[in-house]
């Protein structure tokens, strides 16, 4: 990952309070997360973001986590026009029929053990990969899966904070 100052980095450091939040909105739904990243800027490095992406993440109560995870549409179904949740999701796109039958039932048995959409950081992974995470995961307790979603959580941050400080022009 990108870990000096780059034109993206400048840009959110630079930009007007508003803008900056709409842009942290877009990696992370928590307004709690996206105001503790505001307060701190400017980031003279990238890295220097994601640590504090990492450390407002860790203290998230469980109503941000929910806040966090109301942004995230379930695996499978990405955002009708949301280029990045099709891009994070594409390892569901070339599915079969039954497997991604299978991912929509285990989404819904999720959801009603959880109270909320199964959370996994989808880039780079095969619909297999998500079908057997979320059954290997579907047996945990309510705390230990609140702690793996908050890791997710982490990670999709890392990604999406990345393409925002290397684009070179603002989206």
């Amino acid at each position: 990952m990108t870990s000096g100052t780059t034109p993206g980095l400048t840009r959110f450091n630079t930009s007007a309070d508003s803008e900056a939040l709409a842009a942290l909105h877009e990696v992370c739904s928590s307004s709690a997360w996206g105001s503790k990243i505001l307060a701190q800027r400017p980031y003279t490095t990238a890295e220097a973001l994601f640590l504090a992406s990492d450390a407002a993440m860790a203290e998230l109560t469980a109503e941000d986590l929910a806040e966090a995870m109301a942004g995230h549409p379930p695996i499978g179904r990405p955002k009708e026009g949301d280029a990045t949740s099709t891009r994070e999701q594409s390892g569901m796109a070339g599915s079969s029929a039954e497997l991604k039958a299978e991912m929509l039932e285990l989404n819904l048995a999720y959801q009603e053990r959880f109270g909320h959409v199964f959370l996994i950081c989808a880039t780079g992974r095969t619909g297999e990969q998500m079908r057997d995470a979320v059954k290997d995961r579907i047996g945990n307790s309510p705390e230990r899966e609140r702690e793996i979603v908050r890791a997710e959580l982490g990670k999709i941050n890392r990604i999406r904070l990345t393409r925002l400080v290397e684009e070179e022009s603002a989206a």
